[in-house]
């Protein structure tokens, strides 16, 4: 039986709403396979501006004058950036398949010794304990019995059509997303802006393909965000990041067919912190006097987070028992001082803070019980104090699912996947039309056999 979703139509209101925690039962799921292009742009050229919001009613301008120079300068900005993007891809239009192949080895050759080096710094810091080289024991066990999902996926990622790989959406280094896009290019879409996993250390745009597949194949355009990792970057250049990623969804996404009026924000992991952080830090931008801002909350129709953490102070010891140790953690998080900056769950109950709550849109979070990551008490302690203090949010819990089972396993199994199929209910709420193809949708294939999946999940280190 479907779980009761969350009204999503309007931002939450000052009252708040009834509890409701919804324990899900097991199903089953699955993916296919596709890509693009990377476009080649030079940061230094770049005219750092923001781009002005396509919807004007969160923006609180000073004077016409000022809104016109600044209009003017952030179009100018955002027509370089096209011209860029676009000029590559008419370059690499006339590559032949040996010269395509080519640049992508080198591109990747150029990343992976970047990232070994960033690697050779994470160690410093890690030094030698057991726990996290047992997790990274099992972290390899575990890809090589889902390796026959992941391939097929990475052929979808590299080679499909409706895979815009690499857009540009700001100057610092990742300032990347990925954007997958439905086959039928008929009408607007509503659109996924997703933040990927991975520790906050190891996450990757790339992380988001098989939902970004799932999702197009039901007619959702999916922006997968990269973000600068620790050590390149700690949280609050990961949520500069995911801010910048969002704003320039939010103000380009109608190019590419999407509806800026349907703009859901998502987050897996530590993604749906970073984004979680994102999206508190907006609002409490525009309840301030003079703070400007490129990208407005009241343009997230809502905000979707799986499997996320988002209490620091209750999760330091926890972390520190898995792997992540406590001084990593800490200098990911930029100290003590800094917890409560970057625990939406506390900072929403701060009283400077909680006009703020107001303006964030609908929070429903997706967690399994048996969680052993990031325990599902997480989702719900975080739900139920926005209802407390009068915003709308939901927890939605899945009954002996585990960090990856969601994302990973369950997506992989093929069948009809519940998480995901009460995702896109969400999405395509208010559209009859839409829902009535998703009632029809053929159930997915099966990318890895079911003893592999078993075999990943008992080794699973998340």
């Amino acid at each position: 039986m479907p779980s009761p979703i969350l009204p999503i139509s309007s931002h939450p209101s000052s009252s708040a709403s009834a509890a409701t925690t919804v324990v899900k039962a097991k199903i089953d799921a699955d993916p296919s396979a596709t890509i693009l292009i990377s476009s080649k742009f030079d940061p230094e050229k770049a005219i750092p501006i923001t781009p002005v919001l396509p919807r004007a009613s969160s923006y609180n301008s000073t004077s016409n004058v000022n809104n016109n120079i600044v209009s003017f300068a952030n179009n100018h900005q955002q027509r370089f950036l096209r011209t860029s993007s676009d000029s590559s891809l008419a370059l690499l239009a006339d590559e032949t398949p040996r010269q395509s192949i080519s640049r992508e080895v080198g591109h990747v050759a150029a990343e992976t010794f970047y990232l070994s080096g960033l690697c050779l710094k994470l160690l410093s810091y890690l030094g030698v304990g057991y726990r996290w080289i047992t997790r990274f024991l099992a972290l390899g066990c575990y890809a090589m019995l889902l390796m026959p999902g992941f391939i097929q996926v990475a052929f979808y990622y590299f080679f499909s059509r409706q895979v815009r790989r690499s857009l540009i959406y700001g100057e610092k280094p990742r300032n990347r997303l990925d954007l997958y896009l439905p086959k039928i290019s008929q009408g607007t879409k509503p659109v996924v802006a997703f933040i990927t996993g991975g520790a906050w250390i190891i996450g990757y745009k790339a992380w988001g393909s098989l939902l970004g597949q799932q999702l197009s194949e039901r007619d959702i355009i999916v922006a997968c965000i990269d973000y600068r990792n620790f050590p390149q970057g700690t949280i609050s250049d990961m949520v500069e990041d995911a801010s910048q990623g969002i704003s320039f969804i939010c103000n380009n996404i109608s190019e590419y067919g999407g509806d800026p009026n349907r703009i859901y924000l998502m987050g897996q992991s530590a993604g749906a912190h970073i984004a979680a952080c994102t999206l508190v830090n907006q609002a409490i931008k525009e309840t301030g006097e003079g703070d400007s801002v490129s990208w407005s909350v009241s343009q997230i129709k809502a905000y979707l987070g799986l499997s996320g953490g988002y209490n620091l102070f209750n999760l330091i010891e926890h972390f520190h028992t898995r792997g992540l140790y406590r001084s990593i953690f800490l200098s990911i998080m930029e100290g003590e001082d800094s917890l409560h900056q970057f625990s939406p769950e506390v900072l929403v109950q701060d009283s400077n803070v909680k006009p703020a709550v107001s303006l964030l849109p609908p929070v429903i979070l997706f967690h399994g019980t048996a969680d052993y990551s990031i325990p599902a008490d997480s989702s719900q302690n975080f739900a139920d104090t926005l209802r407390r203090i009068g915003g709308k949010a939901e927890s939605i819990l899945y009954y002996g699912k585990t960090h990856t089972d969601l994302f990973l396993q369950d997506p992989m199994r093929g069948g009809r996947d519940e998480m995901f199929e009460d995702v896109v209910a969400i999405i395509h709420g208010e559209d009859e039309a839409a829902l009535a193809k998703d009632a029809v949708a053929p159930p997915r294939r099966r990318l890895v056999p079911e003893f592999m999946l078993k075999l990943a999940h008992d080794v699973s280190p998340f």
